[in-house]
């Protein structure tokens, strides 16, 4: 019932960890953290002080391979660092190679992938996923059971609602061609995607950009543009009240 603590892992002051939590070699716990029951702390992951992770997490976790996957796992991926401040909620899975930046918020079931680099004060809802190879600013909201592809790149102050649906694959998993062509989506600062939008590969939301509900974009949204519609087509200029400009001291 008592946690696993291996020898070599180092903990700060005033350190709590629930039963049955595992923390391996060389893992880097900060001061005043809160580990919950069967939380499981991988070999040589960093977690900033004063972090709170719940029951049954998983932080540092190394990718499978299926023969079938075109892209093999590296040897030498390094452990998972976590800034300071951080809550982490129930059965999250972060895996190793993730740099995730200090006050975030990543609510209970969210997984994030290898190779993700996560700024400040973002919030990641239940059940978001985070592929790998994604660069994420600051001050983002990503709702539940959102879905951010490979291959993404987004900015600060973005807002991604519950159910939306990107990708990074226009050959479906057929032909080689499809190689040279991998790449998920972008959104500039300020950018917005309304809820179970489809976003389809390579397309760019620019600065204050925005997605109505429901709308598959399949060009690129102009700047302070709401697009709506399948396939989504200009509607109407975003109002002065809702411009990222105009609203930095509220979020």
């Amino acid at each position: 019932m008592n946690p696993y603590i291996d020898d070599q892992a180092k903990l700060g002051n005033n350190v709590s960890i629930g039963y049955n939590s595992i923390i391996m070699a060389d893992a880097v716990i900060g001061d005043d953290c809160m580990i919950g029951h069967n939380v499981v702390i991988h070999p040589g992951t960093v977690i900033g002080k004063a972090c709170r992770i719940d029951d049954g997490t998983i932080v540092g976790k190394k990718p499978l391979s299926s023969p079938r996957s075109i892209f093999k796992v590296p040897s030498d991926l390094k452990p998972a660092e976590i800034g300071d401040f951080c809550q982490i909620g129930a059965n999250v899975i972060i895996y190793c190679q993730c740099k995730i930046g200090s006050r975030n918020l990543i609510a209970d079931l969210a997984t994030i992938r290898e190779n993700v680099k996560l700024g400040d004060l973002n919030i990641v809802g239940r059940n978001v996923s985070i592929e790998n190879f994604v660069t994420i600013g600051s001050r983002n909201k990503f709702e539940t059971n959102s879905y951010i592809t490979a291959y993404s790149t987004i900015g600060d102050y973005c807002f991604v609602a519950p159910c939306t649906a990107t990708s990074n694959d226009n050959y479906m998993a057929r032909d080689k061609e499809r190689f040279e062509h991998f790449k998920g989506l972008t959104m500039e600062d300020g950018a917005r995607i309304g809820v179970n939008a489809t976003i389809l590969p390579g397309k760019t939301i620019h600065r204050d950009g925005t997605v109505a509900a429901g709308a598959v974009v399949t060009k690129d949204v102009p700047e302070q543009t709401i697009v709506a519609g399948n396939p989504a087509r200009p509607f109407r200029k975003v109002p002065e009240t809702q411009l990222m400009e105009n609203n930095l001291d509220k979020q």
